[in-house]
């Protein structure tokens, strides 16, 4: 069975890495940022990059493009993380999670005029939509389910729900990429939508186990010093802080450079992580990102952006078994004629009035645990080494704000910042006293030489 698929705010296209292996087949793209753009034109050079979503309506109700079985996306998320303020529908971006439903609706209308089922809707974006304060995820899941009204918001939205409109059945879920075979911390909301005979219920939660959730573990999971191909390592923790997409630039200043997560000793020198590092710490192949005039900063933006790709891989052997399966039975049975069915599943393990025990938590029945001895590598390490100086900024601001910071890293950064030469100190503080830039560093320093 070959299922079509039409992606939205593609980035890197994590979904069709995923999901290509599945049987999926891809017949647009949508993506305007310059890099991913560029990326997807030479993985996937058979396949129409259709640039502003904001067309794809009127593309689809022309039949100017196809109109596909599955409309898969994350609009930009920035509206609704702690980075970008939260904004929600007061930012521009965060409308184009209303355009993503107009977008969905216009491939109704042409699936229905050919006979078709209704369109399969899987969304993903950051968990900070539950709580944006415009109601953001209120009024796009009522949009979804055909609500006449929006449902309201009372303090934040569950981490999982399920709801039932007259026209769609809406169900979401909050997962830790952690538990995918991957060592980075990355929750995300994901969202499967479509007809009632969908049940996209069946597709993200599962049936609980009484015996419990299930781990597999890598070898020493907690072994945090290691060799890998003759080179020593340490970590400073068994995984990594969620990946951001300004790693390139702020990868000093916040609570993942005082845990250590995002820093890596090699052969006693300390650097950030590297890109190919970062490629696997996202589930991608190696070098995918490494494409011609990539640099590294396009690289970790892209990457931070992007989807964990075993986690979509999970979602979609579900989406394909259940759009395969000829009888569906349904973990919630109708209680009303009412139009409007709503359950939240917050409390993660959740027991129904039907006798099924569902796990609607972050961890999905089977856990499969990472190990950063798969990810970090002596390969592809450019000029990501910190400094003395660079070292000693980090102790220096995180005493300052008086920031709890990981014992084994600062010592690290100690005895790195202890190295420095007092006379190439003092140079620097003078040009940094001019007003200059520092001619190794792509960050401008304080007055002291430590980057800002």
């Amino acid at each position: 069975m070959k299922i079509s698929v039409g992606s939205v705010c593609s980035g890197i296209e994590a979904a069709s890495v995923a999901w290509l292996p599945l049987g999926f087949e891809f017949k647009w793209l949508s993506e305007i940022a310059a890099f991913p753009s560029k990326l997807l034109a030479e993985k996937y050079p058979d396949v129409p990059n259709l640039g502003d979503m904001n067309h794809i309506p009127a593309m689809i109700a022309d039949r100017f493009i196809f109109a596909p079985d599955i409309v898969c996306g994350g609009t930009p998320c920035q509206a609704f993380s702690n980075a970008g303020w939260q904004k929600g529908l007061q930012d521009e971006r965060g409308n184009l999670t209303l355009k993503f439903a107009e977008i969905v609706n216009a491939n109704d209308a042409v699936r229905r005029q050919d006979g078709k089922k209704q369109t399969v809707i899987f969304w993903e974006n950051v968990e900070g939509v539950l709580s944006d304060k415009t109601n953001a995820f209120g009024l796009f899941i009522s949009s979804l389910a055909g609500l006449k009204k929006t449902l309201p918001m009372k303090n934040a939205w569950p981490t999982a729900g399920f709801l039932k409109g007259p026209k769609r059945t809406v169900a979401w879920r909050v997962l830790d990429a952690k538990y995918f075979g991957i060592p980075q911390q990355r929750r995300r909301l994901y969202v499967v939508a479509g007809e009632d005979a969908l049940h996209p219920e069946m597709i993200l939660f599962e049936k609980h186990n009484p015996c419990g959730i299930q781990n597999e573990y890598p070898t020493n999971p907690d072994a945090l010093s290691f060799e890998v191909d003759g080179h020593r390592f340490t970590v400073f923790r068994a995984y990594t802080d969620c990946l951001f997409s300004s790693y390139a630039t702020k990868w000093n200043g916040n609570a993942s450079a005082n845990n250590g997560s995002l820093f890596v000793v090699q052969d006693n020198s300390i650097r950030r992580i590297s890109p190919l590092e970062c490629e696997r710490l996202m589930g991608f192949p190696d070098g995918y990102t490494n494409i011609r005039c990539a640099r590294k900063s396009n690289r970790y933006q892209a990457l931070g952006n992007s989807w964990a790709v075993p986690v979509i891989k999970w979602i979609g052997e579900r989406i394909r078994a259940v759009m395969e399966s000829c009888a569906v039975a349904p973990y919630f049975s109708s209680q009303s004629n009412n139009d409007l069915e709503y359950y939240d599943l917050s409390e993660g393990i959740v027991e129904l009035a039907s006798g099924n025990v569902l796990n609607c938590s972050e961890k999905p029945e089977k856990c499969i645990l990472g190990s950063m001895k798969a990810v970090v590598t002596a390969d592809d390490v450019p000029d990501i080494y910190l400094s003395p100086v660079g070292c000693a900024g980090i102790v220096r601001r995180s005493k300052e704000r008086q920031n709890f910071i990981n014992p084994r890293l600062l010592e690290v950064l100690e005895h790195c910042a202890s190295t420095m030469d007092e006379t190439a100190i003092e140079k620097r503080s003078r040009i940094q006293r001019r007003g200059k830039y520092s001619a190794n560093s792509f960050q401008r320093k304080d007055e002291h030489g430590v980057p800002i």
